[in-house]
Order: C-alpha cells, then structure tokens, then sequence
C-alpha cells in the first residue's frame, strides 16, 4: 500500500508545458560550531542519506570524504529505485537493505516521521539528526557548506579550513567568483541535463539543449585561458566539487539516457576533460581519493535508465572515464 502523502506525484518529472522544474528544498537549518545552536556540531549525531546515483547526494559525500568527516556523520546508501513512495532500499551495488536507525523501507518515511504532513519530493541529500528525529536540511549547496566548517572544531588541526593554504574549498578571497560561476553552472549545467533529459516536449528540449553546451564551451574556455589544474587555481574549490559530480555522469549517462549527444566531454572538451580526470584518478593530498571512491557507475546508469522509464541500461561506454596519462 502506498505511504506517499506527498499531494503531487514525485514521478512526474516535467510540468504541463513540457520543461522540468526543480522545486526548492523544504528543510534549510543549519548545524553549526556553537554549543548553543540548536543544531550543534557534534560526533555520531547526524545521518547523512544518500543514493549512489543522485549527483547532488554525491556532492555531499564527497565532501565527507574531503573532510575526513567519515567517523563523524553517519552515512546511509539508498538504492536507485525511486517510486512515488521516494527513494527504497534494496541492498544493490553496496546500499542498506533497510534504514539502520527505524529499519524503514523507503525514503518517505524518514521525511514522514519528521513532519506527518509533509508535502512534496523525498529528495537527496538529506541531513538527519538522531537527537532531535528531525531533518535539519535536504538542500545539497547548504549541506556541502556546513560540513567544510562546521564541524572542524571535531577535526585535526591540518582538516580544518583556517589552516588550508588556499582558505580552503570557499575561500573569502574567491567567494564571489565562486558564487557568480555557480548560478550559470546550476542552471545550465547541473541542472541543465535534467532540463533535457525529463522534457516532455521538443520545445522545452530544444530550449535547454543549446544553453547547456555554450555553458560547456565556457567552462572548457575558462580553464584553457586561466591553464590551472582546478577551476579557480591549483586548489579544489566548491565550484569543483559541484560541477564534478554532472560531468562524471555525462559521457556515461547524460549523452545517452538525456540525450545531451551533441559533445561527449572526453573528444570535444580536452581542457574540461583533464580537469575530470585528474579529480577522479588523484590520489594525492588535494583529491585524497575522494572522488573515485565515491563514484559508482552501476548505480548512475540504472538510476537514470529507471528514472526516464526506460528498462534498457546503456552497456557502454568501454571506459566511464578515460584512463589518466602517466604524464599529466
């Protein structure tokens, strides 16, 4: 029996004039490094949700890992299958066969336990707090940003931002080109391929299609003209971490399974295609491995497949990423 009291059909992808709409995240508290806050930072309290196939849980997680937050906010795997009951569990490609904490079976219900009446899409990421049984937020922009700082205070001295060379992944000094690229990435971009890939009509495809690629061919301009290894110099930014986790997914999933096929990213972005690799392959002190092994290619190709309704999941490409040169 269906549990959705969502009032709207989270599988309905796209509006009645054919363009997907993003709606806004309903959860925006905050934890924070005050004792007295009400969400305070502190050891085994929070949950992280995620599923393997969601780029926007993905930022999240990698930035867990980044941080080395792994042994301080727990994290739970979701399968891929999203029904109108939100995200269920299933055990497949490393996920929980059911949530550890209430032993429940789809990702409504934790939204359901902390608000009854509950209206609207049970999204990923979402931040848990055991303490309170509450969601503190399922914004993933919010949540990267509270974990580069919020909880640093639990973390050695070398993890914690003030003392990263830089200023760490949102520096003061860079904050405004941070934000300014950011706003045309998420439209166009992270949110772009989903504008293409959940169209209900060609008129709202054909609108989206274009704007996606000029955005690419501007990234792949700004990184050839400024010829550093990240997007804003030689250290990861939050801008890194947000446009990682759809340009991983896009010669394995998006080309096909969204029909953004007019450029693949490894033959015609060999600037944004490097960037790529060097995030995905590094192992170093800036990467920490984070990226690699947070991604998981079965799950982003079976999660988009059942997401469009298709029952077909791509069997390519050969390689989900192009192998980094010893020389880079």
């Amino acid at each position: 029996m269906s549990t959705n009291h969502s009032g709207a059909d989270p599988l309905k992808l796209a509006d009645e004039d054919g363009h997907f709409r993003r709606p806004a995240s309903k959860f925006r508290d905050s934890v924070s490094p005050d004792p007295s806050a009400p969400f305070p930072a502190e050891k085994d309290r929070y949950v992280l949700y995620i599923c393997y196939g969601c780029p926007w849980a993905h930022r999240a997680n990698i930035v867990r890992s980044l941080k080395g937050l792994e042994d301080i906010i727990q994290l739970v795997v979701m399968g891929n299958m999203l029904t109108s009951d939100g995200w269920l569990y299933d055990g497949k490609h490393g996920s929980a066969p059911h949530d550890p904490l209430y032993g429940f079976t789809s990702h409504s219900q934790l939204y359901h336990k902390a608000d009854p009446e509950y209206k609207g899409r049970y999204t990923v990421p979402t931040l848990w707090d055991k303490k309170k049984e509450t969601i503190v937020n399922n914004e993933s922009a919010e949540i990267i940003r509270m974990f580069y700082s919020a909880f640093d205070e639990l973390l050695p001295v070398e993890l914690r931002e003030v003392n990263k060379p830089a200023g760490g992944y949102y520096p003061e000094k860079l904050r405004k080109d941070i934000d300014s690229m950011n706003e045309w990435v998420y439209d166009t971009v992270n949110n772009g391929v989903y504008k293409c890939g959940f169209s209900a009509s060609q008129e709202a495809y054909d609108a989206n299609i274009v704007p996606l690629f000029e955005s690419l061919d501007r990234l792949e301009k700004h990184l050839a003209e400024r010829n550093t290894t990240y997007l804003w110099g030689e250290h990861i930014t939050d801008s890194d971490i947000r446009l990682y986790t759809t340009l991983i997914r896009f010669d394995v999933a998006y080309v096909t399974i969204f029909k953004c096929n007019y450029k693949q990213i490894r033959y015609d972005y060999p600037h944004l295609n490097k960037w790529l690799q060097r995030l995905y392959w590094g192992e170093d002190e800036e990467t920490k491995g984070a990226f690699k092994n947070t991604t998981h290619f079965a799950p982003i190709k079976e999660g988009y497949t059942m997401a469009t309704k298709s029952k077909i999941v791509p069997y390519g490409p050969k390689h989900p990423i192009i192998p980094l040169d010893p020389g880079m």
